[in-house]
């Protein structure tokens, strides 16, 4: 048994070779973002296309990917984070990044993907390079303070702004 391409220290056999095989499915989005790292690492185009959110795949060019999965060493891989995902998620996200060296050059690719569930199985969407952006909410000065003393913005943590 080889360790998975993934680096999730599980053998690939148990980890994500019954996905990239077509004989079980990703429960998570981070499995599929795991799957899809080690379908590149194998040259897997089928993989990598299926993967895909199929409203998506309009775009998916197999010549390129697989010149680029091939012309590549897949060196390892970091997940970062993850956000949504779960039981009652529709959506989710996995901030990762993968290494590999092209024509003698290390490289990373740092992404936050976005999955979606579909027909009860996760796919791959879309990303952003780099982490995803953090959302700040703006507080008005009559909203209550955040601190959760119940006076108003402006007369508690607002007062020192």
């Amino acid at each position: 048994m080889s360790d998975c391409y993934c680096k999730s220290g599980r053998a690939f056999e148990e980890c994500c070779g019954p996905f990239l095989a077509g004989t079980a499915t990703p429960p998570t989005p981070e499995a599929v973002m795991r799957s899809r790292y080690s379908a590149f690492a194998t040259a897997n185009v089928d993989y990598l296309e299926s993967s895909l959110l199929p409203e998506t795949r309009g775009d998916f060019s197999r010549p390129d990917t697989e010149q680029w999965a091939r012309s590549s060493e897949w060196t390892g891989l970091e997940v970062r984070s993850t956000s949504k995902g779960g039981e009652g998620d529709d959506e989710g996200f996995v901030e990762f990044v993968a290494h590999f060296t092209m024509d003698g050059k290390p490289h990373v690719h740092h992404e936050t993907g976005r999955f979606a569930r579909q027909d009860g199985r996760w796919f791959y969407v879309d990303g952003i390079m780099g982490p995803r952006p953090r959302v700040a909410t703006k507080i008005g000065r009559n909203d209550p303070c955040p601190c959760g003393s119940g006076k108003k913005y402006k007369k508690c943590h607002g007062a020192a702004a």
